[in-house]
């Protein structure tokens, strides 16, 4: 992934914590001369290996697990929040738009898990993550038997991540006023990811704040 060095993240904590918040990824699995392409919800263990193990299911009549052979490395993108740049925000509009954006990239090997009951509290895992946020929440309890038979029907695989690379574009290469000037104007949007992108580079200009204030 071509990223400068001002939009270079590699503190494995503020990655963790921006793939928890956005857990929907692709995951790319290159396959003779093309690739297969799984859009999945992951879970991240932080603590297994050296940067995290993922976590993920897919149905099995999906082909792509079946290169989950543990030695054909895979790519997973997350997506953070992301937003477009009107040079109206800056002090001077004599320049060109642009977009402000979050990513990460998770470089592994897929390993399917054969273990039925370690898929099946994979799932309850899941669950209990997501359901954390819905009142009332659901519980797997409701349909135990049913998830049961399901378990045939789906693959769970582990990535453990050899690689991980992040790229916060909060523009960086622009003036401290211009910044605050694109703060400012993405703090009052509707639109949650632009507020999300606001608070991201709110949280970039408090140590050049507190650097400058008297």
């Amino acid at each position: 992934m071509y990223t400068p060095e001002s939009f270079k993240v590699d503190e494995p904590a503020r990655l963790q914590q921006m793939m928890r918040r956005h857990p929907f990824a692709l995951l790319l699995t290159k396959h003779d001369h093309d690739f297969e392409a799984t859009h999945l919800p992951f879970m991240l263990e932080p603590e297994l290996g050296p940067h995290g193990t993922l976590l993920a299911h897919m149905a099995r009549a999906n082909p792509h697990w079946r290169l989950f052979d543990g030695r054909r490395e895979s790519l997973v993108v997350f997506t953070g929040p992301h937003a477009y740049i009107s040079p109206s925000w800056y002090e001077s509009p004599v320049t060109v738009p642009t977009w402000n954006y979050a990513v990460i990239h998770a470089h592994g090997r897929p390993v399917v898990i054969q273990d039925k009951t370690r898929v099946r509290a994979l799932l309850e895992q899941l669950v209990s993550e997501h359901e954390a946020y819905v009142q009332p929440p659901w519980s797997t309890a409701q349909a135990d038997a049913y998830i049961q038979k399901q378990l045939d029907h789906i693959v769970a695989f582990e990535i453990q991540v050899t690689r991980l690379e992040g790229k916060f574009k909060l523009s960086q290469n622009r003036s401290h006023a211009d910044q605050q000037g694109v703060v400012r104007a993405l703090s009052g949007s509707d639109d949650p990811l632009k507020r999300d992108i606001a608070e991201l580079m709110r949280q970039q200009l408090e140590p050049i704040s507190k650097f400058r204030s008297p």
